[in-house]
């Protein structure tokens, strides 16, 4: 009886958004950043530094590679649904090669993507299956983890965006969003929610239907961008006038 009000209150629940399954994994991640980044700054010599980053970026896309190499085992794939072409799934399969060479280019592409989407699925999680589901493991590793790569470039490696890289992101996102197109119209799909908005409260919701919470994306996509440069802007011009 126990086990079956255990799956009932855990496992079988969507993840609510407050709930205690949504607030403790960002708890933990803030408090693992604060730890892993002062103790990278302190502790660590350069080529550590390197190397820590790195193990850190191999394990999110090892979760996100072994995701979808359990659901293919069980027989529970669709290419159609679960090919990782979300954003933060590809992030995630891709931020190896961010922590390997470390390019500024990949730095500015990526802190906008990461901030802007990842914060925004962070805030509004979208995890059909709960605790102790492979997914609830999965959607937090991933998204929380690439949060805290791009804070480890950023105070560990002192990597800054300019102004200039608000517009190269964005022009990123938007060859993202036309291979998308293409990807949903060959899989009749739906990456990237451009067909259809998640099932999970988010954002979109405050945008109308289809097709205009897209419409009002693209509008907003520059000044959120601009939004997260502020900081960095304002960091360094208090810098400059000291």
């Amino acid at each position: 009886m126990s086990f079956i009000i255990y799956n009932a209150i855990f496992l079988f629940n969507r993840v609510a958004i407050g709930s205690f399954q949504h607030i403790l994994p960002i708890v933990l991640a803030i408090l693992f950043a604060i730890v892993f980044i002062r103790f990278a700054k302190r502790r660590l010599c350069k080529s550590q530094q390197n190397k820590a980053l790195h193990i850190l970026a191999c394990f999110i896309s090892f979760v996100v590679i072994m995701f979808h190499v359990h659901k293919m085992s069980v027989g529970d794939y669709n290419f159609s649904t679960d090919l990782p072409l979300y954003l933060c799934s590809l992030m995630g399969l891709l931020i190896p090669v961010f922590s390997y060479y470390r390019t500024f280019l990949m730095y500015e592409i990526l802190l906008f993507w990461i901030i802007g989407g990842t914060l925004q699925a962070v805030l509004t999680p979208d995890i059909a299956v709960g605790f102790p589901s492979f997914d609830y493991f999965r959607y937090w590793i991933v998204h929380l983890g690439l949060l805290v790569v791009v804070f480890y470039a950023t105070f560990v490696f002192n990597m800054r965006p300019t102004i200039k890289s608000v517009f190269k992101s964005v022009a990123g996102l938007l060859v993202y969003v036309i291979l998308m197109v293409a990807a949903n119209k060959l899989l009749n799909a739906n990456y990237f929610y451009l067909n259809e908005k998640p099932q999970s409260a988010s954002i979109l919701d405050y945008f109308g239907d289809w097709p205009w919470y897209i419409i009002v994306v693209i509008f907003i996509v520059i000044p959120l961008f601009l939004l997260i440069y502020m900081p960095f802007y304002i960091v360094e011009k208090t810098k400059a006038n000291k």
